[in-house]
């Protein structure tokens, strides 16, 4: 991997979706709608990111 960060922004808000959604963009360190955070571009992130794609922008 040549690079090892990915920054991901909160397009949409979690008013409407589950506990479960609502736990994981929070576990990304995602609050508010436009936010963004810089992340380590590991195995686990990865995973979060692809449950809550729907609601982020990536960047790598």
């Amino acid at each position: 991997m040549a690079n090892k960060t990915i920054t991901v922004k909160l397009k949409k808000s979690t008013i409407r979706c589950n506990d479960r959604v609502k736990a994981t963009v929070r576990g990304l360190g995602l609050r508010k709608t436009g936010t963004s955070k810089t992340l380590e571009n590991t195995s686990a992130v990865r995973g979060m990111i692809k449950k809550v794609i729907h609601l982020l922008e990536v960047q790598e």
